[in-house]
């Protein structure tokens, strides 16, 4: 079995089985990758590999791997907190307070970081010293879209995991696979649109396909480049809970993204992306998706649905 689950990224997969098979594996991993590029599958191979008991780690077949694969391992622990912005120092101690306790049943205790990226400066301090003087059961994988993230220190102590994207091939015979319902053009464009990573492009394939009220909204007001009309979206917006305007949101920027993609002579996955290509320079499209980037950016640092509506009646 080994790491075959993971797709493509062969030179990265050889070299993960002969350190298991060696007995050389580390005891802290860097996993970085865009969104959808396969950090949490390749955290999972991982972890089951460091419990397994098992030939070729990992089998997918003992005791060990079966929990690890069903996540009810009692010695895999997740430090996080996804309700959160970011990942507060109280809770990274108060998760480690077991470390130097051995495991129940696995040979490690693997504490799971799934966002690197959320972890506050002195909670990265607070897990440098146990990265530093670990127990020797003890064991660490974070997971980063950008290893640089992360406090130096920490990225000197792990083994960085860098995924690859797909080969077109590879690509195409996996959404062929998954949405045989799916057109040519669908899957070309996602192809196109996810830069090669499996994940993002079964994403763009299984998103609704309906625009929110507010989308369409936006590309009749950018369209029509009416400041007025964009202020009457904007506003009652505003009013907005985090969860509820950053779909939205996202939605624009996807309208953008393909609009670029259009203007570059590749597939449009919407009319509406064409459409906008067809009646905006591509200055306007470029800054317009900037903006919308810097908002999006600025939501999951908790500023308010307010200040960023605000913000873009101005920008934009």
């Amino acid at each position: 079995m080994g790491f075959d689950a993971l797709l493509g990224n062969d030179t990265l997969k050889q070299r993960l089985s002969s350190a298991f098979a060696n007995d050389k594996s580390s005891h802290c991993y860097m996993i970085t990758g865009p969104s959808g590029s396969g950090k949490h599958t390749l955290a999972q191979l991982l972890i089951a590999a460091m419990q397994c008991t098992g030939q070729d780690k990992p089998c997918r077949k003992c005791p060990q791997c079966h929990k690890v694969f069903s996540q009810t391992h009692p010695d895999v622990i997740t430090v996080d907190e996804p309700e959160k912005a970011n990942v507060q120092v109280k809770y990274v101690r108060k998760t480690l307070e077991d470390l130097y306790i051995r495991p129940n049943e696995g040979k490690r205790k693997v504490y799971l970081i799934p966002r690197g990226q959320a972890l506050r400066m002195d909670s990265q301090n607070t897990l440098l010293k146990c990265i530093e003087e670990p127990p020797p059961y003890g064991a660490f994988i974070f997971l980063c879209e950008h290893g640089e993230k992360l406090l130096p220190t920490i990225r000197s102590r792990c083994v960085e995991l860098r995924l690859s994207p797909l080969s077109e091939d590879q690509l195409y015979r996996q959404l062929l696979q998954r949405f045989p319902d799916g057109t040519e053009k669908q899957r070309r464009a996602a192809m196109l649109r996810s830069g090669g990573y499996l994940g993002q492009a079964i994403a763009l394939l299984s998103e609704d396909d309906a625009l929110s009220p507010q989308s369409m909204e936006f590309v009749e007001a950018f369209c029509a480049k009416d400041t007025k009309k964009l202020l009457r979206v904007l506003v009652p917006m505003e009013k907005l809970k985090r969860d509820q305007i950053k779909p939205i949101l996202a939605q624009w920027y996807e309208l953008l993204t393909g609009a670029l993609s259009a203007h570059s002579s590749m597939p449009a996955v919407r009319e509406e992306c064409q459409r906008i290509a067809d009646c905006c320079t591509l200055s306007a499209m470029l800054k317009a998706t900037q903006d919308l980037k810097k908002a999006l950016t600025m939501l999951e640092a908790n500023v308010s649905p307010a200040h960023i509506c605000g913000m873009l009646a101005v920008l934009l």
